[in-house]
């Protein structure tokens, strides 16, 4: 596939009023193709899979594999080759991160998603410099980073049209938001207020609703993502675990999702790869 090409454009310098500066942009024409491409990969028994990374080097050996068809981030797996927690990764290391990555994903002109955590504090900039470079997609949280508190509705569905406002703006309407939720995650979280999030989210544009279930969630039963997945008109993102014993991708793709990822899942069975070859070769 040919890459996307890049170009210089001007963009409004924050720090003058009414002037501008020159930077390297992408082609934000071939960008929204790219982005629309992405969209349309999200389709109600049919999902879009990713399997998500955190470097450059598992980005190369993902897109070895020619059935690839998008790349997505995981924020915990990128926090983890920083030296940190997920809750302490930085919007500056995180792009870091996400730079190496999209110079790989954009050689081969394949759909890049990042996992911006929630917004961090400035969203818009954060938005910004996603797209500058070269992602179509991005999840967003509705947790407050700087407390830990869940967001209301209302301003969760206000950041997700900030963030398509921006995309469109700069060129990309196209721009695909997997609204994440984290109600299950707290003590009062239930089902139907998942959906009622999730419909909201869905309602101001998202491409996708992300209802999680992991972490201080309590994990999701089968019968659950059914009850999502025909609430939602199957628009439902499942992070799908890697353990024994848990609903399979044939199995989530017969219930009827739109997309299924695994987090960090790749990135922990590689460390614990790495792990055990490191005891084996210090025991001798």
């Amino acid at each position: 596939m040919e890459s996307v090409s890049k170009k210089t454009t001007l963009v409004p310098n924050r720090n003058s009023f009414n002037t501008y500066v020159k930077v390297s942009s992408m082609d934000f024409e071939a960008q929204n193709k790219l982005a629309k491409t992405f969209k349309s990969l999200h389709i109600p028994g049919n999902p879009l899979i990713l399997a998500n990374v955190y470097d450059g080097a598992a980005t190369k050996k993902l897109l070895e594999n020619n059935t690839t068809k998008a790349v997505a981030t995981a924020s915990y797996a990128i926090a983890a080759t920083h030296g940190v927690q997920d809750d302490e990764l930085t919007w500056e290391q995180n792009l870091a991160s996400v730079r190496t990555i999209a110079k790989v994903a954009l050689k081969f002109a394949i759909p890049l998603s990042v996992d911006i955590q929630d917004g961090y504090e400035d969203l818009e900039a954060t938005i910004r410099s996603v797209i500058e470079v070269g992602a179509v997609g991005c999840n967003l949280e509705d947790v407050n980073s700087i407390d830990s508190s869940l967001r209301s509705k209302e301003d969760a569905v206000a950041r997700i049209k900030t963030v398509l406002k921006v995309a469109k703006d700069i060129g990309v309407p196209e721009f695909v938001v997997n609204a994440r939720t984290d109600i299950l995650g707290f003590d009062d979280g239930t089902l139907e207020d998942a959906i009622t999030r999730a419909r909201a989210y869905l309602a101001a544009g998202a491409t996708c609703a992300f209802v999680w279930g992991g972490m201080r969630g309590r994990g999701l039963r089968t019968e659950e993502v059914e009850g999502l997945v025909e609430a939602l008109d199957g628009r439902l993102s499942i992070m799908m675990s890697l353990a024994p014993n848990i609903l399979t991708i044939p199995e989530l793709r017969k219930i009827g999702v739109s997309r299924i990822s695994v987090g960090p899942g790749i990135f922990l069975t590689a460390m614990r790869a790495f792990g055990d070859q490191v005891a084996v070769m210090l025991s001798q």
